[in-house]
């Protein structure tokens, strides 16, 4: 268990139920088996990968059972869940059924540090959970501090809480689906940036995916930081439980109040870690120090800056940080300029408040758009961007909604329906973006849908338009 090592007695012959396979599953599976628990892996599927997975975990002494995610195994006194699973799924109704608590991954990993564990700086909202962590993280190096980009992203929690490398903070991303099932978390400080409409099949109302964002709050000990151009960040701060003398931490694109940071003449500034925050701001760091400076990219530097500063870290490094930090690839990515038009590859806004950002970063633009919809509307997403638009290429399953939101609100903008859903289609959509773009525009991918009817996932799908930019980019050299 490495130079943090946990104690077994309270697990030693605890009967523990592990919710579904996969990245999470099989680590929960093996640190409680290794720590004495009798642990059963129950799963839906029973396929080839499934097989080979619990063959594995059967090696090592634990149970696996197939094909029956929904019966709860006798005896059962703690059921550790994957994320991926709702939480009307009939296994848990069962265990509220019986008393038997259930907890996600992160309430496991929480649960499992040792003594004297490494604070944690958590982040979550609807987009730019993963760019704010790691800039987070980026920063934190910067100040010489022992970290890693942990949850979602980088580093497994159970391997950072249970590992040999010692952290001297933590910066978590956390999905509303791990907060749901973390209910003891308790971070140093933590950020919700932003809120719209998501996951709500699975959540089952906003309300609810809100409330399991507010979570992330309960029981802060220095800062709740939130978004100020997003009310409904505020309101979680407002009705959390924090400890005495944690503080509301705003951030804002525009001049920051006291205890908020923001933007002052292309300057990041804060006003909330300051002696004298009614009339001092310190600067942090220019607009320019950010790849790429797009507005709510700021927003997400800015957001990683509180947590930092709420750290006590030191304005140069939070300034070091960001110039060192490098995004994602499909996250705003600049692909190459081609007869005086760039492409820009933003395959991870997968839903309408990604692709509003990103669309706001741009004028005038040609627009790739479409995919799996998952139930959104596009109404609002073109009434916004409509003023931008020099042209729309539309690809994928559910384009049609986005064409009917272009008829009704940006009738002018001229309109490509590509009508096929194989990979070779985005090759086609740049073709005809670049038809529609003149020198000076951006033809930019931010799909504001899912990408599984054309691609294995959005990386696959940033990948084709790459390929394809890169493809015009050598016929017109």
């Amino acid at each position: 268990m490495g130079s943090r090592e946990v104690s077994n007695q309270d697990w030693q012959g605890k009967r523990v139920t592990v919710a579904g396979l996969g990245v999470s599953g099989i680590p929960a599976a093996k640190v409680l088996h290794g720590l004495g628990a009798v642990v059963t892996v129950v799963n839906d599927g029973d396929d080839e990968r499934s097989r080979a997975q619990a063959a594995e975990l059967e090696a090592q002494g634990i149970t696996v059972r197939l094909g029956d995610g929904a019966t709860l195994p006798g005896s059962t006194e703690l059921i550790v869940t994957t994320p991926g699973w709702k939480p009307d799924k009939p296994l848990f109704t069962a265990a509220a059924e019986a008393g038997v608590p259930i907890w996600g991954d992160v309430e496991l990993a929480w649960r499992l540090r040792g003594p004297g564990a490494a604070p944690w700086l958590a982040v979550t909202g609807t987009n730019g959970k993963t760019t704010t962590v790691r800039m987070l993280a980026s920063i934190l190096e910067a100040a010489g501090l022992r970290t890693a980009a942990v949850g979602n992203i980088g580093v497994s929690l159970l391997d950072a809480v249970l590992g040999d490398e010692e952290y001297d903070v933590l910066a978590v991303e956390l999905s509303s689906y791990q907060l749901h099932w973390a209910p003891s978390l308790r971070a140093h400080s933590a950020a919700v940036l932003n809120l719209a409409p998501d996951h709500l099949d699975w959540h089952g109302s906003m309300a609810a995916y809100v409330a399991d964002k507010g979570r992330i709050y309960e029981g802060n000990r220095v800062a709740c930081v939130y978004n100020a151009a997003d009310p409904a960040t505020e309101d979680l701060v407002r009705e959390a439980d924090v400890e005495e003398g944690c503080r509301a931490i705003g951030f804002t694109l525009n001049t920051p109040g006291p205890s908020q940071l923001g933007v002052v003449d292309g300057i990041l500034v804060d006003r909330a870690f300051v002696a004298n925050r009614q009339k001092q701001a310190q600067e942090l760091a220019e607009v320019g120090d950010i790849d790429p400076p797009a507005p709510h990219n700021i927003a997400n530097a800015l957001a990683a800056a509180a947590l930092a500063r709420a750290f006590g870290v030191e304005p140069a490094a939070v300034r070091d940080g960001l110039r060192a930090f490098r995004p994602d690839p499909h996250r705003i990515e600049h692909v190459a300029d081609v007869a005086g038009v760039a492409y820009v590859d933003d395959s991870k806004a997968t839903n309408t408040h990604a692709a509003e950002a990103s669309l706001a970063a741009y004028d005038p633009i040609v627009w790739i758009a479409g995919g799996l919809a998952k139930g959104a509307t596009f109404d609002e997403l073109v009434t916004g961007a409509a003023g931008r638009l020099r042209g729309v290429v539309l690809i994928g399953r559910d384009r049609e909604l986005i064409r009917e939101a272009l008829t009704r609100h940006a009738p002018e903008v001229p309109v490509v329906d590509l009508d096929r859903t194989d990979t070779g289609a985005m090759s086609e959509a740049v073709r005809e973006a670049a038809r529609l773009a003149r020198p000076g525009d951006t033809v930019l991918m931010a799909p504001a849908c899912a990408s599984m009817d054309m691609f294995v996932n959005y990386n696959k799908r940033g990948e084709a338009f790459a390929d394809a930019v890169r493809a015009l980019a050598a016929e017109s050299a």
